[in-house]
C-alpha cells in the first residue's frame, strides 16, 4: 500500500522494509492505535514473528533475551507506556548493551488531550538523554528510511539501544474528537 496522495509509500511501510533490510525479525510491541498499521503488516508478514505483550518492559526483556540468543528484534509502544521503562532500560538494556530498537509513537503532542501522555512526553528525551540512549525523534518521510536504517546498523555495530520518536508530523498521530 501506498499514500495515494504521494505515490510513495506510507511511513508504516518504509518501517517494515528497513527492519526487513536489517534483519530484525522478532517485534514486540504493546498495542497502540498510531502503530495499528505498523503491527498488522507485521503480523501479516511471515518474516516476522510478532508478539504482543501487556507491558512495554516485558517487551525490552524479551528482545533482550533474543539478542543474547542471536536474533535482532524491535519494541514499539506508545509514549505512556515509555513512562514504565526507565528500570528495565538503566539496568539491562545499556549496561549489557543490547542493542534494542525502540519505536515510540509520540503522544502528548500537538493538540494532545490527556495530561498523562503530555507529562510522559515531557520525560522521554531527558530520561534517554541521562542513560545516554541515543534517539531521534522522526518527522519527516522523506528521512525516515535513512534514520532508522543508519540507527539500526550503529545500534548493531556498537551494541546500544536507540529509540525513534515517531512523531505526529510523520505518522498522523491519533485523531481526536473537536
Amino acid at each position: 500500500m501506498t499514500d495515494t496522495q504521494t505515490g510513495q509509500a506510507t511511513w508504516y511501510e518504509t518501517v517494515l522494509a528497513t527492519l526487513k533490510a536489517n534483519d530484525v525479525r522478532l517485534v514486540t510491541y504493546v498495542p497502540d492505535r498510531v502503530l495499528t498499521p505498523l503491527i498488522k503488516a507485521v503480523h501479516e508478514d511471515a518474516f516476522f514473528t510478532a508478539f504482543p505483550c501487556t507491558r512495554e518492559e516485558e517487551a525490552i526483556g524479551i528482545v533482550s533475551g533474543a539478542w543474547m540468543g542471536g536474533m535482532r528484534g524491535a519494541v514499539l509502544m506508545q509514549t505512556s507506556g515509555f513512562g514504565t521503562l526507565p528500570n528495565a532500560l538503566a539496568s539491562l538494556v545499556a549496561p549489557c548493551q543490547i542493542p534494542a530498537l525502540i519505536f515510540v509513537s509520540q503522544r502528548g503532542t500537538l493538540g494532545e488531550f490527556n495530561l498523562g501522555q503530555a507529562l510522559v512526553c515531557r520525560t522521554v528525551q531527558p530520561v534517554l538523554d541521562s542513560i545516554g540512549i541515543e534517539s531521534h525523534t522522526i518527522t519527516r518521510q522523506d528521512e525516515l528510511a535513512f534514520i532508522v536504517d543508519r540507527s539500526i546498523k550503529q545500534a548493531v555495530a556498537t551494541q546500544a539501544p536507540v529509540t525513534f520518536i515517531l512523531s505526529p508530523l510523520l505518522t498522523g498521530g491519533k485523531i481526536f474528537g473537536a
